[in-house]
């Protein structure tokens, strides 16, 4: 179990806050709002109103004893000196919601340790999903590489990842395989494809696009 800490409880906030208490680790939650404070109060460990720019409060709530921290406030120049705060007090891992690339850029010279852009990554994300109905969920992994979810071609049913190949056919590896609630992870060679499967896989951008837009083949 790890401690963690939100900091501002917009939507990205709350949903991160309550995702992480249903996990089963310790969440405290901290927002300069009363109303946001009472409706988020039974789905975490702690919830308290406070301002986090100042410097004594964070310290009076321990928050250098925390694993990881997310800062979640809109406000980037907010955003920017409670972070510069986490860092000065030590705080193993500082993540933060950032609104702009020079937002981005800031926080991470800073030593902010990762940043998020939920809008354009969910865009990123929804966008993939409308140019390819099979594409269930994307993950940039990096500006070359990335991670999709897609469901298991007809044509893969009931053949062998060895037979399928898709390392040659595509440029890409199969790092796991759904099958109903049952997840295998790291498939061996001789793994079947069912059904309804949906498989995790990694590969370059190109090799991805290429996945998204199957051209016909036999196998």
């Amino acid at each position: 179990m790890k401690q963690f800490a939100v900091i501002g409880l917009g939507r990205f906030g709350e949903s991160i806050a309550k995702t992480l208490f249903s996990l089963e680790h310790d969440v405290l939650v901290i927002d300069d709002n009363q109303e946001n404070i009472d409706n988020i109060v039974d789905y975490v460990t702690h919830a308290v109103k406070a301002d986090a720019t100042d410097e004594t409060v964070l310290k009076r709530l321990g928050l250098r004893n925390m694993d990881v921290i997310v800062v979640a406030i809109g406000n980037i120049q907010q955003s920017i000196m409670i972070c510069m705060l986490l860092k000065e007090l030590g705080v193993p891992m500082v993540v933060a919601k950032v609104q702009s690339e020079m937002h981005a850029k800031v926080l991470t010279r800073m030593g902010v340790d990762k940043v998020i852009f939920p809008e354009r990554d969910m865009g990123i994300r929804l966008a993939h999903n409308l140019v390819s109905s099979s594409v269930l969920d994307y993950i940039e992994l990096s500006d070359d590489y990335s991670m999709v979810e897609i469901k298991a071609d007809p044509k893969w049913h009931n053949k062998s990842l060895r037979s399928l190949n898709m390392r040659v056919a595509y440029g890409i590896n199969v790092i796991a395989i759904r099958r109903g609630e049952e997840i295998n992870v790291a498939p061996n060679a001789d793994e079947v494809i069912e059904k309804d499967d949906t498989l995790m896989v990694v590969g370059s951008n190109q090799s991805i696009h290429l996945l998204e837009n199957k051209p016909e083949r036999s196998w």
